[in-house]
């Protein structure tokens, strides 16, 4: 796999060996990190949150898009710039998952990886044990790249810690144009997407209210990038399938199973009203100009909620009956619409300046399972954007998979694990 993970904290002889050639500077703030006499046990029990470098906002209630992030991403290219400049982190084996309470060689790799990183402070030592120290670090670590934060390194995370500096250095550049082009006035209540990290946050007076896990587009199928007003709310809506997905997905499975639709609650549309399923020839692609409709109800591929919002692309954020797919770590399963986790959350939210549409009111008509839009009173700006780096504190940077290959890199490109 091609993942994305990184940051660094300057080693304790980082600055006597500033004078030094690259590869000889960065090897002097690594020995001075082995030198170390405070060497950490995996059976110490002090509070391990303590011995993390810059505790600072891992999590934050700053919007992505703003002038703060902004700042604090331009403060963490000046260090990445020096780490490179210092010939970057070493390289971690991924030879092994290890965990608290273990004592291997490899963790001492994995300790010095963390010191670069800002995430474990050197006070913490350098030893093979695998204690509360680097089991904290590591967590902190996680979080900042958007994996479970379970404190065990796999796969995953050895491919997160092992993308080099100067790639992440080059990440946050790209990704600094992008948020100054959105760090200005968005209007005081927001929507925003972000598709990397498939995740959604509703910003409301330059803070974030509530942060929502969403499924995005497969690379074959992208979430595109846009900007515009969410201006109606769909309770129980009728799914009218795109033709894409018609020809993709309905097509296919009418052959290999002739019940699916049935089964699945669609109904078939002409110019003359309903049409039987029976008299369309399913070996060709005929149907595919026709309208095909799910009915409301808990199968519905939107379940309970539809987020409608005018785009070319005919995409929209809405509910899922498949709830299981937000625990997945690879959320990029859709057909380029966006499914919210909490969505009743959001859409109370979004409602709450429409005259009587509170929670309640949501609950009794989703109850009732009938088909109602709500025009929302002041639409809500949505941007559906691309931000794959962005840092909540000077040198806190989060990365996330560059999943669509935006970014330029391959060495950031997902790939099937």
């Amino acid at each position: 796999m091609k993942t994305s993970r990184r940051i660094f904290l300057t080693g304790a002889g980082a600055l006597a060996a500033t004078a030094l050639s690259r590869t000889a500077h960065a090897q002097s703030a690594i020995d001075d990190i082995l030198a170390s006499t405070q060497r950490g046990s995996w059976d110490d029990q002090f509070d391990a949150r303590a011995s993390t470098a810059q505790s600072g906002r891992v999590v934050s209630t700053s919007p992505i898009f703003s002038t703060e992030t902004v700042a604090h991403i331009e403060r963490t290219l000046a260090q990445y710039s020096d780490i490179v400049a210092r010939g970057g982190w070493p390289k971690v084996p991924a030879s092994k998952p290890l965990r608290l309470g273990m004592s291997d060689r490899d963790v001492e790799a994995m300790r010095t990886r963390l010191m670069f990183s800002g995430d474990l402070s050197e006070r913490a030592g350098i030893s093979p044990s695998f204690d509360t120290y680097v089991d904290a670090a590591l967590k902190r670590f996680q979080t900042r790249h958007g994996l479970p934060a379970d404190g065990v390194a796999g796969q995953h995370t050895y491919a997160a810690m092992n993308v080099s500096a100067p790639v992440r250095l080059g990440q946050l550049e790209t990704n600094l144009v992008r948020l100054r082009s959105m760090s200005g006035f968005l209007g005081e209540r927001y929507v925003m997407v972000n598709i990397p990290a498939a995740q959604i946050e509703a910003v409301e007076n330059g803070r974030v209210v509530s942060r929502h896990t969403a499924v995005v587009g497969k690379i074959d199928r992208q979430t595109p990038i846009l900007n515009s007003r969410v201006h109606e709310i769909n309770i129980n809506p009728y799914w009218n399938a795109p033709e894409s997905i018609v020809r993709r997905d309905i097509i296919p499975l009418m052959r290999k199973n002739p019940n699916y639709l049935a089964e699945n609650n669609i109904r078939i549309f002409g110019p003359n009203g309903e049409v039987d399923p029976m008299t369309i020839d399913w070996s060709t692609e005929e149907a595919a100009k026709l309208r095909f409709r799910q009915d409301p109800g808990r199968i519905n591929a939107m379940a309970t909620i539809k987020i409608n919002f005018h785009n070319p692309h005919a995409v929209y954020l809405h509910d899922t009956p498949q709830q299981s797919l937000f625990n997945n770590l690879m959320r990029f399963d859709s057909s380029g619409c966006v499914r919210v986790q909490n969505v009743r959350d959001l859409v109370t939210w979004i409602l709450k300046e429409t005259p009587g549409w509170d929670r309640r009111r949501i609950e009794q008509t989703i109850q009732a399972e009938s088909d109602v839009k709500v025009p929302v009173a002041n639409p809500v700006p949505i941007y559906m954007t691309y931000i794959s780096a962005w840092a909540t504190g000077d040198g806190i940077a989060h990365f996330r998979d560059d999943i669509y290959g935006r970014d330029g890199v391959d060495e950031l490109q997902l790939s099937t694990l």
